[in-house]
């Protein structure tokens, strides 16, 4: 088995590399593309500095660890920015600005408020009583902070 993985060759990495870059557009999503250039990666360096088959191998872990990691903390930052962006399926910034009537006195602190259909867990500043028309001021967590609507 040594012997058979020392008589690897660049191209044996490139032609890696494209299996594994054609596997990616079966469709798995990002997974395999990072593995492919990486094996590409190693087929060039292979093919410019004589290196042994353990460094090789570890070359090929490495570049796909860190072209994975550089690729997710990118991705990240763009979906975190698009998150911030966009109000589909972001109940909190739904519920910004919604009002409701009291059913009961509160007290300053935490309570508990009817929005919708749903009882929410909620803060104020202030005691309100019931029939108070209050609204969403901001949402932390899952408790909306409330205040008297004018």
């Amino acid at each position: 088995m040594i012997e058979l993985l020392s008589q690897v060759n660049y191209w044996h990495w490139l032609a890696l590399g494209l299996l594994l870059l054609c596997g990616e557009l079966l469709g798995t999503a990002g997974y395999m593309l990072w593995l492919g250039i990486s094996a590409m990666l190693v087929g060039i360096v292979l093919a410019f500095v004589p290196i042994s088959w353990q460094l090789q191998w570890v070359s090929f872990g490495v570049f796909s660890l860190a072209l994975t990691w550089l690729w997710w903390r990118k991705q990240h930052k763009v979906d975190k920015h698009s998150d911030q962006q966009r109000d589909l399926n972001q109940k909190d910034k739904q519920l910004l600005g919604q009002t409701t009537v009291l059913e009961e006195d509160i007290n300053r602190g935490k309570c508990r408020i009817k929005l919708g259909d749903t009882s929410w867990s909620a803060y104020s500043d202030k005691a309100l009583p019931s029939g108070t028309l209050v609204k969403v001021i901001d949402v932390d967590g899952i408790t909306l902070l409330i205040e008297r609507a004018d």
